[in-house]
């Protein structure tokens, strides 16, 4: 997709997990809870960073087997998975911060009128209580969440999904995300799409994507964008 900028769009869907906000340090203290009670060795939070992106379920096995491609056995990931969520739930949002520019961002796209969706891959018992507690739900009309729908990003379903929500063509709606995933699916629903540098993209650079733009901060990406 060629584009011009200032890119003119109606609506912006934004990322939640390395693009808003940094999870890592609740995910990885979550994976090392499970891992405990499983008997097993804690992992470096540098290295749970890399597993996170495909959502909650790739991340319990990716730590389970300690490598991005690994299979854990069957049954020991139904167990480990309830550990997990039960775990995260205990500690969601309590070390997580907000990115630079996330608040100056947000507030910009207000002022230029953009009606803002959050889609993620967390799940909504988990996406709407980190919200709450981080004080950006008033920012999203809408919340796109990882079991919201029957198929998540890098499906376009739920980029569609919130075009149709708003009432606009994908063409319309820009997406703004950190991984492969959020590339993938725009490009599947024919959004166009910025990525930010700091995200997480399992250790890949967003350079190497098929994407729009590069921007530093969410609030740099409002300085490439209209309102059309």
């Amino acid at each position: 997709m060629s584009v011009k900028f200032p890119l003119r769009v109606k609506a912006v869907m934004i990322d939640l997990d390395g693009t808003l906000l940094d999870t890592i340090p609740d995910l990885a203290a979550a994976a090392n809870m499970m891992l405990a009670e499983l008997g097993r060795p804690a992992l470096d939070e540098s290295l749970i960073r890399t597993f996170v992106g495909k959502g909650i379920p790739r991340l319990v096995e990716r730590a389970l087997t300690g490598s991005l491609d690994g299979a854990a056995d069957a049954g020991l990931f139904e167990t480990a998975l309830p550990i997990y969520e039960r775990c995260y739930a205990a500690v969601n949002g309590k070390h997580t911060v907000l990115y630079p520019g996330v608040i100056a961002g947000l507030e910009r796209m207000r002022e230029q009128g953009f009606p803002l969706a959050c889609v993620t891959n967390k799940s909504e018992r988990f996406t709407l209580p980190l919200l709450d507690h981080m004080q950006l739900s008033a920012y999203f009309s809408m919340v796109v969440a990882g079991d919201t729908l029957p198929k998540k990003k890098p499906d376009p379903l739920p980029l569609l999904h919130a075009c149709s929500g708003f009432g606009i063509v994908a063409s319309a709606m820009l997406m703004i995300g950190d991984s492969l995933n959020d590339a993938q699916a725009a490009r599947a629903a024919g959004c166009p799409v910025f990525c930010v540098t700091y995200g997480y993209n399992e250790g890949q650079d967003v350079r190497e994507l098929d994407i729009d733009a590069i921007v530093e901060s969410l609030f740099d990406a409002t300085q490439l964008i209209q309102k059309g």
